[in-house]
């Protein structure tokens, strides 16, 4: 007696059709699956036996084999408990051989509870690229999956329900498509901050171009503040970003029922003893670290030079490249990871250099130690670098309403709207133009090219700092709605390089 039930399985953050082959031969009671399984998809023999009896189901005294095939990739998690349990009920004789369009994935209880698994829209997204039609997925884990289009999702309680629906007893209702709006929760508002108009300025230039930007200030300036607003200025995701970002965040179990996709840009703060595995990510087989989590979003460094210098140059790759390579003995995988990257930092260990009340006692040895943590490749990606300095009291106790994020934000969905008539690539912003991209928008006028020369001989930039000024002036031209680069706009980027870290 023979079976084969359509399964799915997750590598990296991509999805993969599974066949679960199962086989009832004579001999001794055995229960084995093959097909390169890990351990917990070893330990689906018990969950499946289980259920299966805990159902009024009898479980076969011959010998049982599933094979997993493809049976050279190796097989994780326990999405495969449910169509275990399928494919030996049809081998069985209790149940009809499932449709060949359809496909089965999640975890058992040992009554036949089925529990939500990790990674359902990347297994739902596959399925719709494999042709299939119908998808069984554990209740929780429906409205994610129903995201997948052309796919029929149902979500499954339990065995009992599963059973009638396929014997054709009660059927059940699949789910509804969720429609793809922008995330409606609160955020936080430029409006709160008091003063630090030019930190302001910065971070809407960063949005408009998805700059990366650093803030240097002392205790208390507001550099946190600021970088937690900064997701409300942001333009809205479409919903190509919205399915990448939660592909990332499934596979990583960060979806739920009450949160089936991530609908609003990720705001990423690991804290500053994450690990370089912890912050590209990794593992026996590898997950999703917080850069890749950070995807399409942005990735907050607070207190900067007190990161490890080899979690730090963890960055540089993905922040050329977009996407971040782990390599395991298991397996090599590929994460997407393209974050705008906002860093803060105090001017010293006591956070009080060049202040004017003379609070700082460091050395200028101790102060060019605490700036050095930091290497000149990694802030040669950063496109804007921006003082923020303390508040005196007269701002502090000003009571004039400051700008709302709403309005920053208006203007920055129209800087990126210029873009992407540009560049006809929603995706595309002018942090990522490359050297055609910059040859072509990114041409100043003569007296700004004047300008850029001047910076780039009496500062000694970098060829790479070379192409971020262009990139930040083509953004500052677009906040203001002009078609080319002039004057004004170098000599404001070029404004956004000239603190020095000693």
């Amino acid at each position: 007696m023979f079976s084969s039930v359509k399964s799915l399985g997750v590598s990296g953050i991509g999805g993969y059709l599974v066949s679960v082959e199962v086989y009832i031969s004579n001999g001794l009671p055995h229960f084995d699956i093959v097909g390169l399984p890990d351990a917990s998809v070893k330990e689906a023999r018990e969950r499946v036996h289980a259920a299966i009896k805990n159902n009024g189901f009898r479980f076969t005294a011959s010998r049982l084999t599933v094979n997993l095939a493809p049976a050279d990739t190796k097989k994780t998690g326990t999405v495969y408990d449910l169509p275990i349990l399928v494919g030996i009920l049809a081998a069985s004789g209790d149940l009809k051989q499932p449709a060949p369009d359809a496909a089965f994935i999640g975890e058992l209880s040992l009554t036949g509870e089925l529990r939500p698994v990790q990674g359902a829209l990347p297994m739902a997204l596959a399925a719709a690229r494999e042709g299939l039609r119908r998808l069984f997925v554990p209740a929780e884990n429906a409205a994610e999956a129903a995201f997948a289009e052309g796919l029929e999702i149902y979500g499954v309680e339990n065995v009992q329900q599963l059973v009638r629906h396929l014997r054709g007893e009660k059927l059940i209702e699949p789910a509804a498509v969720p429609p793809f709006t922008a995330g409606a929760e609160a955020l936080l508002d430029f409006a709160d901050v008091k003063g630090q108009e030019n930190v302001k300025r910065a971070f809407e230039i960063a949005a408009a171009g998805g700059h990366n930007i650093l803030i240097v200030g002392p205790p208390g300036a507001g550099k946190s503040m600021l970088a937690k607003r900064l997701p409300g200025i942001l333009p809205d995701m479409s919903r190509e970003e919205m399915l990448e970002s939660t592909e990332i965040w499934s596979v990583a179990g960060l979806t739920d029922r009450a949160h089936p996709i991530v609908s609003s840009r990720p705001f990423r703060a690991p804290h500053h003893t994450v690990s370089a595995a912890g912050l590209a990510g990794g593992g026996t087989i590898p997950r999703p670290g917080e850069i890749s989590l950070a995807h399409n979003g942005v990735l907050f460094l607070d207190e900067l030079p007190e990161y490890r210098s080899d979690v730090l140059e963890v960055l540089r790759q993905p922040l050329e490249d977009g996407q971040v390579t782990v390599s395991r003995v298991a397996a090599s995988v590929s994460f997407p990871s393209r974050f705008m990257l906002v860093c803060a930092m105090n001017p010293c260990k006591c956070g009080w250099y060049g202040h004017p009340s003379g609070r700082c006692k460091c050395s200028e040895a101790e102060v060019h130690r605490y700036h050095s943590r930091i290497s000149g490749p990694l802030l040669d990606r950063i496109d804007l670098i921006v003082e923020v300095p303390a508040l005196d009291y007269e701002e502090l106790r000003r009571r004039a309403p400051a700008e709302s994020s709403a309005a920053v934000r208006a203007r920055v969905n129209a800087a990126r709207e210029r873009q992407r008539a540009r560049f006809s690539d929603r995706a595309m912003c002018n942090a990522r133009m490359q050297a055609k991209e910059l040859r072509r928008f990114c041409a100043p006028d003569a007296e700004g090219d004047a300008l850029l020369k001047a910076a780039f001989e009496t500062m000694r930039l970098s060829a790479r700092s070379y192409d971020r000024i262009l990139r930040v002036a083509r953004s500052i031209a677009d906040l203001e709605g002009a078609a080319d680069i002039r004057a004004d706009h170098i000599a404001e980027a070029i404004q956004y390089r000239t603190y020095e870290l000693s």
